[in-house]
């Protein structure tokens, strides 16, 4: 890692695009997430820089071939001191995907930003086994992939941004309606957990205990479950029978190297 951080960019998909954090000044379906975070909390860091300039290429829906192809190249040529990736998790989601091949490609965009001599903070999968039945039955496939990840980040010396072990994500209040994507209570915690790893500070330890949730009737559950499944599971598969993508026409919402002006 290196000492000093100066330039700060961001690829990935939806989760580091930030979805389902809104925007400070009310833009509409602009977010901030926890990489907006991460970067207001370099400039004060002892590994950032109060001229720190940052860059966000990620967008919802993307694949990890898409950020390969549309962001690798980009972020190369920004050419930061850091850049954060994950992605993976719309590509779990597929059935039939070979993740044995993703974790490959994934690892070959690892090896061209180091090999331009950029850092590189990775981030592995959520645990699935609190999940909503369907997104539950992908524990065993994001637990392949993050087994890749860390290997891949201990062979290119890359931070790793643990979210599997990161047990306090796992309260409800963490998450977003649509029990995919964080709450903005979950994108400051993994933001504080990026700049911990950063700054190699100490990191929560908590074992593999998740929070306590309160018992529901049957009856609220079964009502929201079929709530779930009509606003968000049914859109989704509605995209999935189209070929379409949450992510098409959206572009990067922050393309180019900018100041970073802290939140008040």
């Amino acid at each position: 890692m290196i000492e000093r951080i100066t330039s700060y960019v961001a690829i990935g998909d939806s989760f580091s695009e930030g979805l389902m954090d809104p925007s400070p000044d009310g833009t509409p379906d602009r977010f901030r997430g926890w990489t907006d975070r991460l970067a207001e909390q370099l400039v004060t860091s002892p590994v950032g820089s109060e001229d720190l300039r940052y860059a966000n290429l990620a967008i919802r829906g993307r694949l990890v071939d898409s950020i390969i192809e549309e962001q690798v190249p980009r972020a190369l040529e920004l050419a930061p001191d850091l850049v954060s990736i994950v992605g993976g998790g719309n590509d779990c989601m597929r059935p039939g995907t070979d993740i044995d091949a993703i974790a490959a490609k994934f690892e070959e965009a690892v090896v061209a930003l180091r090999e331009a001599g950029i850092a590189v903070l990775m981030g592995n999968g959520y645990d699935t086994r609190r999940a909503t039945p369907l997104i539950k039955q992908l524990r065993p496939r994001v637990a392949i992939y993050n087994s890749h990840l860390w290997s891949i980040a201990q062979r290119h010396d890359c931070t790793m941004l643990d979210m599997w072990g990161l047990r306090d994500l796992y309260g409800p209040e963490m998450w977003a309606p649509d029990r995919i994507h964080l709450s903005p209570a979950g994108h400051e915690l993994v933001a504080d957990q990026a700049l911990a790893a950063l700054e190699r500070a100490p990191l929560p330890s908590a074992g593999v205990h998740m929070p306590d949730r309160p018992n529901r009737p049957i009856r609220t559950t079964v009502a929201e479950e079929a709530h779930w499944v009509r606003e968000h599971l049914a859109p989704w598969v509605g995209r999935r029978l189209r070929g379409a993508s949450s992510g098409d026409f959206v572009q990067a919402k922050l393309p180019e190297l900018v100041r970073v002006r802290p939140e008040e």
